[in-house]
């Protein structure tokens, strides 16, 4: 996809301090978008504005604790207020509490599920509101392989991952007839923060299981979102499209 087929858009990208989300805010941006990242870390939160802004996107920062629903409403309605309008919501925010099942605290367990999938819940409420008064819009939601294949250690994460497939296909079906997309980006094994934290040994093993023969960059999660944010994925909804070298196939 080349140019700029998210031009006139305007991006709302949660967790976007880093990593990941900050990977998407850029692609969006250069891809014409001005993007909103909202994040609950103020100082990365102004990197990530940098970021975009040096690679010639426009964006700005906005305080977000998805958990909190008066803060989720409060930032889409100053954002709609400013741009008089919402075209894309990327659910992104999540969390890790690892521990095995019998160990788990039941504070890892909600803290979990709250970040990843409530978050997304009260982010995607209210970023349709102003979706349906357009008639158009694109919710991407950022699972994980762990959603669909499990993972020991990640009863919680891989929990909220998979719930956060069956929220997206259920939104798709409320508001495919409004011209409103809703889909899942589930990637694999992508060099992040906490990736870069494995110990040779595991990272060889995980390595080793992916066909592709090599970890994937935030850079291939982002091409995805953009494809699926612009015009020319406007017939694919209720989807859950795999970045991860084909470790789950």
């Amino acid at each position: 996809m080349t140019g700029t087929p998210l031009a006139g858009k305007v991006a709302l990208v949660t967790g976007a301090s880093r990593g990941i989300g900050r990977a998407i805010a850029t692609a969006l941006a250069e891809a014409g978008a001005t993007v909103v990242l909202g994040a609950r870390d103020a100082a990365r939160l102004a990197e990530g504005v940098e970021e975009v802004a040096a690679a010639g996107g426009r964006a700005e920062a906005v305080a977000l604790n998805v958990v909190d629903k008066a803060s989720v409403e409060a930032a889409v309605s100053g954002l709609v207020a400013k741009h008089g309008r919402l075209d894309i919501l990327v659910n992104n925010a999540g969390i890790t509490r690892d521990n095995l099942l019998l160990r788990m605290k039941t504070e890892e367990w909600d803290e979990v599920l709250a970040t990843n999938l409530k978050g997304a819940f009260l982010c995607t409420q209210a970023a349709m509101k102003p979706m349906l008064k357009q008639r158009s819009g694109r919710i991407i939601s950022v699972t994980s392989v762990v959603g669909l294949a499990g993972n020991a250690g990640q009863a919680n994460y891989a929990a909220s991952k998979a719930g956060l497939v069956g929220f997206t296909k259920s939104v798709a079906r409320e508001v495919a007839s409004r011209g409103i997309t809703a889909n899942a980006i589930a990637p694999g094994f992508i060099e992040t923060d906490m990736t870069a934290a494995m110990t040779d040994k595991a990272r060889e093993a995980v390595v080793g299981a992916i066909p592709m023969g090599r970890v994937g960059q935030a850079r291939d999660v982002a091409a995805a979102v953009v494809y699926l944010a612009a015009d020319a994925a406007g017939y694919v909804t209720g989807q859950v499209l795999a970045v991860d070298g084909g470790f789950h196939m």
